[in-house]
């Protein structure tokens, strides 16, 4: 009996093929896409951390490098405010009216700062929520890549990874705080911030001096490169508060801390924070406390915030309250700071600077 044999349709080994065909195309194009995010991140494929890569996936992300990540943003976006300034050429317009009237300012410091600041932070972790107090026009995007080099004054104050979810980070970034002082060339209330909220609450802060090239940074539960100050008075306070209403501040302040309290006009809430902290900087007054008594945009106290939070200071509002930091970009009730102070005694004594603060 001869041997059977098998005959194969054509049409059925055209489809075979074509099946094969299809499945080796998904696995190396998902090869191909896997190696260009690890480059367009500055990574090394088949090497190297992959925090950022990870995070692009909604996975985790590594406190650490973000605050690596922070500092050298403050300082390229601080670079920025410098060139703008010291060429003299502003372009300066305003945005609008604040809500007290004044104009709301924007140069051409704020822009370029703004724009190094945001595109190096997404670049590095295009997973998490960046808030800026500046426009990012898409026309002007640019990848600036992180080294992934984390500096050793980091490294030595952290030294493990501190991973946490990248759809529960929030980045609040302000490009240039004191954007009316910078236009009057007061460069010492000056500075650069980001800041990184973990769901709502400061963990990491950044401020940047670019004019006297001086930077604090603070992680809660891990370092800082700066501290509080030996002693403090809260008898009769140095107040700082803001140059535009500290009026407003300096007579609630005497009725309740007596005819000795100093009030120190400044501009710069990043400025203020660091009035209250230990600063080797001869250009920075010192103050035992900070007062705001209007509405205040996040970006601008969420570094501070983070800063005395991680030195076992206090950022409320006048109320006492925590501030949050999700959600809408401003708080209404004013705020209070303070280290090294029973900051709940502080608020019972400032009720009629709460009301102010709500008008």
């Amino acid at each position: 009996m001869a041997p059977m044999g098998i005959r194969l349709s054509p049409l059925g080994v055209a489809v075979f093929c074509l099946l094969g065909l299809g499945v080796l195309y998904h696995l190396y194009s998902g090869f191909l896409a896997g190696r260009f995010s690890l480059f367009s991140l500055g990574g090394e494929p088949g090497g190297g951390p992959a925090g950022p890569a990870s995070a692009a996936d909604g996975g985790t992300v590594d406190l650490r490098e973000m605050l690596a990540v922070s500092v050298l943003a403050a300082v390229r976006g601080g670079a920025e405010v410098r060139r703008v300034r010291e060429s003299n050429v502003l372009h300066e317009k305003s945005k609008g009216k604040t809500r007290e009237g004044a104009e709301d300012k924007m140069t051409s410091g704020d822009v370029l700062s703004n724009r190094k600041m945001f595109y190096l932070l997404k670049t590095a972790f295009p997973a998490v929520q960046i808030n800026t107090e500046e426009h990012v026009d898409a026309a002007d995007q640019e990848v600036i890549l992180w080294d992934r080099k984390i500096p050793e004054d980091i490294l030595k104050e952290i030294a493990t990874p501190k991973e946490v979810p990248a759809e529960s980070v929030t980045v609040w970034i302000d490009p240039l705080d004191a954007t009316q002082e910078y236009t009057e060339d007061l460069r010492k209330y000056v500075t650069t911030m980001v800041c990184v909220a973990v769901n709502g609450k400061p963990v990491l802060g950044v401020i940047h001096k670019p004019f006297s090239d001086y930077t604090a940074w603070a992680m809660v539960d891990g370092g800082s490169n700066v501290k509080a100050r030996t002693s403090y008075n809260e008898k009769t306070p140095r107040i700082v508060v803001s140059r535009s209403h500290s009026g407003m501040v300096k007579q609630v302040a005497l009725q309740t801390f007596g005819n000795q309290t100093t009030i120190i006009p400044a501009g710069g809430a990043g400025y203020k924070v660091l009035a209250l902290l230990d600063v080797p900087d001869k250009s920075q007054e010192k103050a035992d406390l900070y007062i705001h008594v209007t509405y205040i945009k996040k970006w601008d106290i969420c570094a501070g915030n983070a800063i005395l939070k991680a030195l076992g200071g206090h950022m409320t509002t006048l109320s006492g309250e925590e501030i949050s930091y999700t959600g809408s970009d401003g708080i209404e009730g004013g705020l209070l700071a303070s280290i090294r102070m029973n900051h709940q005694a502080l608020v019972r004594k400032l009720p009629d600077l709460e009301k102010t603060g709500h008008k």
